[in-house]
Formats: structure tokens, sequence, C-alpha cells
């Protein structure tokens, strides 16, 4: 390597059609390589430069840390020095992961997720009241309201979610003095512990105490809610199970009591919101009916019905396929008397309340189901979940590629009807901070967001625990207005960038990340950006070399050519005419080159003309042929 670092000097490059290019780039400059569409600069570029710094990082790494990765080809070079670390910003859509967004992407989200977390009023997810503090006497009141007889666990919760052996947990509770535990709703011996597979994710409580509600176990009762919330930190699990039951129990019957976040109205206790609770990639905080990605495949009720004029019962929903036997037709009765319709009515007779019965349920209402024998009548009771949810266990449940194909033919994509788009579950979607939610400023466009954090009216406490997230937000959201970016939001689905702006967005996260001494490459970063942003581009650029890297940019861009502090042109044509440095220098020296078809244009030697006569454009749109144009 050079020792002074003051150029990148680049000897016989043969790499695609080059012809043996030799060039010096300086150091800590804006370069930027232009000529013909095809003339050998994206070579150079990144098929070069980009991939020798590639392949000397690689090289550069332990024996043990190589044979985990692909063994890069060296470049057709002869040589190349004063090169260093390489950083390619290309123009490319594909290879985002769905759960990517923009507020992900560049990290804004993440300082979001912490200023909910930490200074973030908590409301009900059902009623949307301020959750307020719960105190021990109103948890050991509700505890006793279940009546005498009812025999309870209280636990402290341990672990939620976490990946890991906890072997050292489970040594250092038994040290404790504590005897039983609940590692994934099954009960299990301290003195014994299960052996958990380490790379999944598990929930461990310790068992406090095991008893039965009675007024004499009033005092035991507290003891045990006292020491719950010692060691849950604040947060307590009791499940309740029939008088002597000796298992812990599974964890849908659990009852989640926290010192610091309940609601009083509802009846609920939630844990306490971390920034895990907000994040959609994570499963504390994802929505568990679409995991996270806002959308969900599911049962399109228009594809289910194709033919209205069908009864129910006459198979109205096709992908029900044959008769209705006589056990789901006392079901489908029952439901009909419940909210009051002819199962016999054709399906566009029916009303949107019946429609929606039958196909989604009647939620937590408890039906009488009465089967009719030649003995008499047995009724049972439960709940109806709907025709849908039946049809999406079939699908699950089938393992030949023909079935869930059939059933695909009545699914469609569609936008999560329970987080309606939000991603994360309703504990984190109800939380607010300057009364709005998350979801609703990650809905915001980034002119519109940094409005608001920049109006954010937080007292003396809050300020000082937001300082540092607020900070580093508003830098994040500063560097995409200065891309030109301030009118994605966050939530914005990184599939569904242009090139162009995921390139910008890249971008944005390396002027954020502060490096220096690194060589960057970018891929005609103004493609799709309005004139009136490319200053600010231009400006970002610079930035950049400011902070002591090397840019180069490949772009067809007059202002970019004019604003770079050093000009590569190629050519002097495309392909096989192509492959050479025909000027290198300022803007001037490659205006002076004879051989530069760029310098010809950028000089004024050469230019595209504009048309004295333009086709005349009819009412309707469509142009005339000029032929018929009278002149």
């Amino acid at each position: 390597m050079n020792p002074d670092r003051s150029a990148i000097e680049v000897r016989g490059a043969r790499e695609h059609n080059l012809q043996d290019v030799s060039v010096t780039l300086p150091w800590g400059r804006l370069i930027c390589m232009t000529g013909v569409s095809g003339s050998g600069k994206s070579s150079l570029a990144f098929d070069t430069l980009f991939a020798e710094g590639q392949r000397r990082y690689i090289e550069s790494l332990s024996a043990y840390a190589r044979q985990f990765l692909t063994q890069l080809p060296k470049p057709d070079v002869d040589g190349i020095t004063g090169l260093s670390p390489s950083v390619a910003i290309q123009q490319k859509t594909s290879g985002w992961n769905p759960r990517s967004t923009v507020g992900t992407i560049t990290q804004a989200h993440d300082f979001l997720r912490v200023l909910f977390a930490r200074i973030g009023e908590s409301r009900c997810p059902k009623c949307d009241r301020p959750i307020r503090a719960q105190s021990r006497d109103q948890m050991l009141a509700r505890l006793l309201s279940w009546g005498e007889g009812a025999a309870v666990l209280v636990m402290a919760p341990i672990a939620r979610k976490r990946k890991g052996e906890f072997r050292d947990v489970f040594d250092d509770l038994r040290r404790q003095g504590f005897a039983r535990a609940r590692v994934d709703g099954a009960g299990v011996s301290l003195s014994d512990p299960p052996k958990l597979a380490k790379n999944q994710r598990h929930d461990v409580d310790v068992v406090i105490d095991r008893l039965t509600i009675r007024e004499d176990a009033r005092t035991r009762l507290a003891e045990a809610i006292e020491h719950a919330l010692r060691i849950g930190q604040g947060t307590l699990v009791v499940h309740r199970s029939e008088e002597g039951q000796g298992g812990a129990g599974e964890a849908e019957n659990d009852l989640i009591l926290s010192s610091e976040y309940s609601c009083a109205t509802c009846g609920i206790s939630l844990e306490a919101p971390t920034p895990q609770t907000l994040s959609f990639n994570s499963p504390q905080g994802m929505c568990p009916r679409c995991d996270g990605l806002g959308r969900s495949f599911d049962f399109d009720p228009d594809l289910l019905v194709p033919d209205p004029d069908k009864s129910f019962l006459d198979g109205a929903i096709k992908p029900m396929r044959g008769p209705i036997g006589r056990w789901r037709r006392h079901i489908f009765r029952s439901v009909a008397q419940h909210v009051g319709f002819d199962l016999k009515a054709k399906w566009r007779d029916l009303s949107a309340a019946a429609r929606n019965a039958l196909l989604f349920g009647t939620g937590d209402a408890h039906l009488t189901f009465e089967w009719r024998t030649r003995g008499g009548v047995f009724r049972h009771g439960g709940t109806f979940d709907g025709v849908v949810a039946d049809l999406m266990r079939s699908y699950r449940k089938a393992t030949s590629a023909m079935v869930r194909s059939y059933y695909e033919k009545y699914m469609r994509e569609q936008v999560c009807p329970q987080c309606r788009g939000a991603r994360i579950g309703p504990q984190g979607a109800a939380i607010r901070l300057g009364g709005r939610t998350l979801p609703e400023l990650c809905a915001m466009s980034v002119d519109q967001l940094a409005e608001f954090v920049d109006g954010l009216t937080l007292g003396a406490t809050e300020r000082t625990i937001a300082e540092q997230a607020l900070r580093e937000l508003r830098l994040r959201l500063r560097f995409l207005q200065d891309v030109g970016l301030n009118y994605l939001t966050l939530d914005r689905a990184a599939p569904t960038l242009s090139g162009g702006e995921s390139q910008r967005i890249r971008l944005a996260s390396q002027i954020g990340a502060g490096l220096t001494g690194v060589l960057y490459i970018l891929d005609e970063p103004s493609i799709g950006l309005h004139p009136r942003d490319n200053r600010r581009l231009l400006d970002s650029l610079k930035r950049l070399r400011d902070l002591g890297n090397t840019v180069i940019v490949v772009e067809h861009d007059e202002e970019t050519m004019r604003e770079s502090d050093y000009l590569v042109d190629f050519g002097p044509g495309p392909g096989v005419r192509g492959g050479r440095v025909v000027a290198s220098g300022g803007v001037d020296a490659v205006c002076a080159s004879a051989e530069s078809v760029t310098g010809a244009y950028l000089s004024g030697r050469r230019r595209i003309e504009v048309p004295k006569r333009r086709r005349p454009v009819e009412r309707t749109g469509k142009t005339k042929s000029p032929r018929r144009t009278k002149t």
C-alpha cells in the first residue's frame, strides 16, 4: 500500500472490455467516472476496485474465518496500490427481507422504540385508558375474589421468549431454596431440571407458592405476592387450577399481575414495556396473527362464495367440499338460532351479521348446541370459531402440495385484520408518545416526523431520559432529508423501494456511520431524483468526502460532473470501441480533450438541440402524426 495514501494507482486493468487501463485516482476526493454507456466505467469501479478491496479484506481474515466465506477471484489487473477498505452502494432492489422497512434499515425505528418504551404513556389495548400502577392490596383482593377453595400457583417470571439452556439460572434458583419451576408451560423439578435447546426460545417461571385460597391463608398469599414481585421485578404470574392439582398448569390459563402496568376497568395486567414489546421482528412484540409482516395470506370471502344464489347448506362456501354431515349441521343450526337467520336462505339474502358469524365465528359468545337422537336431546356448550378458522386449520395441516394449492385458490394476501398493517401486537400499538402511537408516527413522511420530533414537549426527567435517543433519531431523519428521501415513510417496506431509493437509503446509513478512510463506490445515485434535490445529494457526498473518505461516483449527471474534484471519462465508444480512459483530471482538462465526447458536451462544442417544431397534442391526449400537421 502506498505509505502516504496520496492516490490509488491502478495498473493494467483488463476486466471485461477494459483495454489495459492504468489510472491514478487522488485520495480523499469526490471522483466522478463517466462516459457513454458500456464504455467500462462500472468495470473499473465495481468489478476491479471494489472486487479487489473485498478480496483483500477476506484474505486478511484468519484461515478459520475464511473457510465459511466464498473465495473471491482476483480481478484481471496487474496491480492496485493505495487501496483501502471498500464499500459499494449499488442500485438493487432484490435481496431485501420482507421484514425490513425504511425505519429498520436506517435504525430510526430502533430509536423510536426506545423512546416509546422509556417515556411513552402505556394504555390499555382494550379501552385505551392509561394503565396505572396496581398495588399489592389490589392484587391480593383480586385473588381472594376467586372464592374459597380455588387452588392457585403463584410464580415469578424469569425469562420470556429467550434463547438459552438456563442451567445457571436453575442452579441459582435451587440455591435460593426454590423446588419447582415451569418451563414452556410444563412443571419441572429444580433438582432435576430439563435439558433445553440452546437455540430455541423458552419461557421460565419459578414457583413461589402453591396454596388454596381461604380466609386463613390471606397472610400466606400476601407474602407469596410480595416475594414473587421481588423475584419477578414487579411482575408475577398466577395460575388457577383445580384444588389438589399438582402440575404447574398451562400458560393459557395464567393471570399476569404487575405492580406497574394494569387496567382496573378491564381487569387486565401487562408486563412492563421494553423496546422488544414494540418490535415486529421480536416474538415479544410482533402481531401474533401475521407474525409481524403486516399482511396475511388468508381466505377471501369474495372467493369463498363464487355463487351467492346458493344457500349455505347447498354449498355456497365452495371449499367446504361435499354435503354437510349431521354433526356439523347441528353446530351451524345453533349458530343460526343464536344470530337469527335461515340456513336455507340464499347467501346474497343473508345479513352481514349472519355471513360474518358463519365465516368468522361468534367470538366469545357461549352457544348451546342440541344434538337430537332417538334417545333424546343431547346438549353441550361452547364457542364457534367459524368456517374460515376450520379451513385455515385444514390448510396448515395439509402435507400434499395439491391440497394446499386447492385451498390457495380461495386465499388472497391482504392487510392483517388484527393489527391493520401496524405489524406489532396490541400492547405496543397502544403506547402513546405526544398523543401519537408508534404505527401513526411510522406512517408519517420523514418531513412530518422530523417536525413532530422537534415539537415534542417533554418534562425535565423525560428530557434527560430521551436526550441521546432523540439526538440519534434527528440525525437519521436529517440524513434521509439530505439525500432527497423526505417523502418516504418509516413503515415503507424495503422490497417496494426503487433501485435509486434503496441506494440513497444505504448512502444515508453510511453517512450516519461516521467511518473514515473508506473507499465508497456509488452507482448513479441521482437516478429517479428530482433536479431540485440533486444539490442535497451532492452535499451529502461531499460530507462523506470531508469525513476523510474517497467517494467514487459512476454518473451521467452534468451537475455531479461539474461538482466533482476529479473526473475520469471512458470511451470513446461502447463495448469493444471503448474500455479506455480518454480524459482525466478537472472539468477543464476533460473539456479540453478532443477525444472526449463528455468534454465536447460539457464545453458546449456539441449540444442536443431543442426541436424547433413539436407534435401538437389533441385534447384526448393522443399525439398527431407530424405528417398530418400543417406548417
